[in-house]
Protein backbone atom coordinates (compact mmCIF):
# COMPACT_ATOMS: atom_id res chain seq x y z
CA UNK A 1 0.00 0.00 0.00
CA UNK A 2 2.82 2.48 0.37
CA UNK A 3 3.42 2.41 -3.37
CA UNK A 4 -0.43 3.53 -3.80
CA UNK A 5 0.44 5.82 -1.03
CA UNK A 6 3.08 7.71 -2.80
CA UNK A 7 1.28 7.87 -6.12
CA UNK A 8 -1.73 9.36 -4.31
CA UNK A 9 0.90 11.84 -2.36
CA UNK A 10 2.69 12.87 -6.06
CA UNK A 11 -0.43 14.06 -6.96
CA UNK A 12 -2.10 15.64 -4.17
CA UNK A 13 0.84 16.30 -1.48
CA UNK A 14 -0.39 17.03 2.01
CA UNK A 15 -3.77 14.96 2.51
CA UNK A 16 -4.12 12.29 5.15
CA UNK A 17 -5.07 9.51 2.94
CA UNK A 18 -4.21 7.31 6.12
CA UNK A 19 -7.83 8.45 7.32
CA UNK A 20 -9.67 10.19 4.53
CA UNK A 21 -12.36 9.03 3.09
CA UNK A 22 -14.32 11.61 0.70
CA UNK A 23 -11.66 11.88 -1.69
CA UNK A 24 -14.07 12.19 -4.49
CA UNK A 25 -16.75 13.42 -2.74
CA UNK A 26 -14.74 16.81 -0.92
CA UNK A 27 -13.00 17.15 -4.54
CA UNK A 28 -9.44 15.93 -3.44
CA UNK A 29 -9.70 13.68 -6.92
CA UNK A 30 -11.52 15.63 -9.65
CA UNK A 31 -12.02 13.93 -12.92
CA UNK A 32 -8.44 14.48 -14.41
CA UNK A 33 -6.84 13.28 -11.33
CA UNK A 34 -8.98 9.72 -11.68
CA UNK A 35 -8.31 9.40 -15.41
CA UNK A 36 -4.28 9.90 -14.63
CA UNK A 37 -4.57 8.00 -11.48
CA UNK A 38 -5.98 4.97 -13.46
CA UNK A 39 -3.01 4.72 -15.83
CA UNK A 40 -0.57 5.42 -12.91
CA UNK A 41 -2.12 1.97 -11.12
CA UNK A 42 -2.43 0.28 -14.26
CA UNK A 43 1.52 0.88 -14.72
CA UNK A 44 2.08 0.24 -11.13
CA UNK A 45 0.21 -2.86 -9.97
CA UNK A 46 -0.32 -4.54 -13.22
CA UNK A 47 -4.15 -4.37 -13.38
CA UNK A 48 -6.70 -3.50 -15.59
CA UNK A 49 -9.15 -1.11 -14.63
CA UNK A 50 -12.95 -1.75 -16.29
CA UNK A 51 -15.58 1.24 -16.65
CA UNK A 52 -17.54 -0.58 -13.73
CA UNK A 53 -14.38 -0.40 -11.44
CA UNK A 54 -14.24 3.52 -12.00
CA UNK A 55 -16.93 4.54 -9.89
CA UNK A 56 -16.50 6.88 -6.62
CA UNK A 57 -16.99 4.17 -3.80
CA UNK A 58 -13.41 2.65 -5.20
CA UNK A 59 -11.73 6.08 -5.03
CA UNK A 60 -13.00 8.00 -1.92
CA UNK A 61 -10.22 6.38 0.01
CA UNK A 62 -7.00 4.98 0.25
CA UNK A 63 -8.07 1.51 1.38
CA UNK A 64 -11.03 1.41 -1.11
CA UNK A 65 -8.55 2.16 -4.02
CA UNK A 66 -6.12 -0.73 -2.26
CA UNK A 67 -9.06 -3.44 -1.84
CA UNK A 68 -10.04 -2.66 -5.67
CA UNK A 69 -6.22 -3.08 -6.38
CA UNK A 70 -6.35 -6.53 -4.91
CA UNK A 71 -9.29 -7.52 -6.52
CA UNK A 72 -7.75 -6.54 -9.75
CA UNK A 73 -4.55 -8.83 -9.12
CA UNK A 74 -6.70 -11.55 -8.04
CA UNK A 75 -8.63 -11.44 -11.79
CA UNK A 76 -12.32 -11.05 -9.96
Amino acid sequence: MEKLKSILEAMHPGVDYDTCTTLIDDHILGSFDVINLVSDLEDAFDVEFSPVDIVPENFNSMQSLWQTILRLQDGE
